[in-house]
This record gives structure tokens, C-alpha cells and sequence, in this order.
């Protein structure tokens, strides 16, 4: 039901107006996605009401939300695990999404007593199952080998669970249509990391990835320029400015050396300075300029260890970039 609220009065008004359909057997209110009284799409969930504001006009568009989360409570992950009735959630990076059950190593039954030899043997024989059963065929196989392959390139990394989770997918299309045969399992899995780094905004180069996997940086590349063809992956060229949280990290550089880098970048990016050169080379010699004129003088050596390029590189972009935007450096 709609609550109109008058904008002089401040009164509200209720209409009898419901929109609903019909899907299958069951009943649902349209999903909206702007406001039906003035058009706004400032939308807002107000938990403790239940309901869909309009922020523009203050018509409540739709209320009585249901809650799909637990009925219970709880303050610490004991409490959590303990109240929990449901198993972890689905997962592409297992090769079975995480549905099937798994038996405990330890020889111990619910009540947590020690089991006798004769159950001991039992419970040997149906892990040994248990095993081949989760990997029954030859697909099975490949990608419970790949995906375990993601995960130590993924963990070595330091990389976030949603870019394992993109990389996963990535591999899982690759494999559906057949893009696997006459590849290395190592140079697909690499690619498709590579390609989950660059929709997730997780600047990672080819040289940083190589360095982990057990192929070459020229097989990922190719890798990878195939495999997001045949995908038809859309993927944004990487910004130089993805890369200074991370080198200003390893420099242990403050805030406003940041922020300073950013600009000088953004900068560049406005005069088209950035492009056709590669984006490390000019984040590392923005972050140094931004080191020189803040007062945290960095080494070019320092730089180029942290960013994974040369000093000669460092020094032609950070001249470039002095030069064309006006910036004078005191050495």
C-alpha cells in the first residue's frame, strides 16, 4: 500500500493502490526501480520499517519486507557455528560447488568416544570411496586439479575471495566451451586469474602472476588474449591510479603521498599522457614525484623494487610527466 506524504502539510496519505502479479503459482510485488509519484530513482530500504522510500517525495513504495536472514542471534562465531542448521554456502571454487558431504578424518563418533577397529575399518573404506566418488570422470578431474591450482596462485597473491570466485567462473565457461584442449591446465588456470584481477579492479600484472605460476609470462599473455576472445570478456584497459594504494603501501608512504599521486595522475589522464605507456611504470614515477614534493623522499631504487620496473623507466616518465604538467622538482 502507498503512503503519499504531503510536502506542505507534512500529512500522509494512503492509497489503496497495490501492484502486484502473478508468477507461477505464487504472488509477488513488481521489483521497483523508481519512484511511480514523481519518476525519482532515490531509493531508500528503511530495515527497522520494512518499507521502500522515495527520498525525492517520501512515498513509501512498497512495505511489510520479510526478512530472509536466520530467526536467531548471535554475538561471537562459536555461538554462530553452534546455532547455524545449514552447511557453507555454494562455491565455484570447488570443483563439486561445495554440495557434496565430506567424513571426518577423525575415528571418533557423535558423542566424541573412540571407535572400535572393526568401525575403524568401516570408516577407512568409505573415505577411500568418498574420494572417488567426488571425482568421478575426467572433467571432474581437470577441474578439481585447476581449480586447486587457482587457489595456490590466488593465496600467494594475497588475492580477495571474489576475485577467486570471478577466476572460478572464468575457468568453469572456458572449459564448457572447449577451450581447454591443447593447453596446459597451469596456463588456462593463470589466464583466468589474470582475467578475474582485471573485472574485479585488482591491478596484478602478467609478471606478477608468471612469478607464481609454473608457466611463462608469454603463455598467459597468449592464454589469456584467447580465451577472453573466444568469452567475449569486456575488459577495461588497468589505471594507472589501481596501482598507488598498493605500491604507496610498500613504500610506507601517508595518505597524502597518495592522494598527491592520484591527482598528479588524473592530470595526466586529462592530457592523454598515460596512454600507450604501460600503467606501473607511470603509477611508480607519479608516486615518486608525489614522495619528492610531500617531503617523503623515496629512492627511485626503492620505487622501482616496489612497482617491478626499471629506474631508467621511472626516470623517463617522471620526467615526461614534470615536463607536461609543470612541476617543478627539487633533487
Amino acid at each position: 500500500m502507498y503512503v503519499l506524504q504531503d510536502e506542505k502539510t507534512g500529512e500522509t496519505k494512503r492509497s489503496n493502490e497495490i501492484k502486484k502479479g502473478r508468477k507461477g503459482l505464487g504472488e509477488y510485488e513488481e521489483t521497483k526501480t523508481e519512484c511511480p509519484e514523481c519518476k525519482s530513482t532515490q531509493l531508500v530500504h528503511d530495515y527497522e520499517r520494512a518499507e521502500l522510500i522515495c527520498e525525492e517525495c517520501g512515498l513509501v513504495i512498497e512495505e511489510d519486507f520479510i526478512d530472509m536472514g536466520p530467526e536467531w542471534r548471535a554475538f561471537d562465531y562459536d555461538q554462530r557455528m553452534k546455532r547455524s542448521r545449514v552447511g557453507a554456502p555454494m562455491t565455484y571454487t570447488i570443483h563439486d560447488k561445495g554440495l557434496s558431504t565430506m567424513i571426518d578424518w577423525r575415528n571418533r563418533d557423535s558423542y566424541g568416544k573412540s571407535l572400535s577397529s572393526k568401525s575403524r575399518a568401516q570408516l577407512y573404506r568409505l573415505r577411500k570411496w568418498q574420494r572417488r566418488i567426488r571425482v568421478s570422470n575426467a572433467t571432474e578431474r581437470n577441474l578439481a586439479f585447476a581449480l586447486s591450482e587457482l587457489d595456490r596462485l590466488a593465496s600467494a597473491l594475497g588475492l580477495s575471495r571474489d576475485v577467486r570466485e570471478a577466476a572460478a567462473v572464468v575457468y568453469r565457461r572456458a572449459v564448457d566451451q572447449n577451450l581447454i584442449r591443447g593447453r596446459s591446465i597451469e596456463g588456462v588456470s593463470a589466464a583466468s586469474l589474470y582475467a578475474a584481477c582485471r573485472q574485479c579492479s585488482v591491478p596484478r600484472t602478467l609478471d606478477e602472476i608468471s612469478e607464481f605460476s609454473r608457466v611463462g609470462r608469454k603463455e598467459i599473455g597468449r592464454t589469456y588474449r584467447f580465451i577472453s576472445r573466444e568469452l567475449g570478456l569486456t575488459l577495461m584497459p588497468t589505471s594507472p591510479i589501481d596501482y598507488v594504494p598498493r605500491f604507496a603501501s610498500g613504500l610506507n608512504l601517508k595518505g597524502e603521498v597518495q592522494s598527491k599521486a592520484v591527482e598528479i595522475l588524473r592530470q595526466a589522464g586529462e592530457k592523454e599522457l598515460t596512454s600507450g605507456r604501460g600503467p606501473t611504470g607511470v603509477a611508480a614515477a607519479a608516486i615518486y614525484i608525489a614522495s619528492l614534493l610531500s617531503g617523503e623522499r623515496r629512492t627511485q631504487r626503492e620505487v622501482a623494487d616496489v612497482a617491478g620496473v626499471t629506474e631508467v623507466t621511472i626516470r623517463n616518465r617522471y620526467k615526461e610527466l614534470a615536463e607536461e604538467l609543470g612541476i617543478e622538482i627539487i633533487l
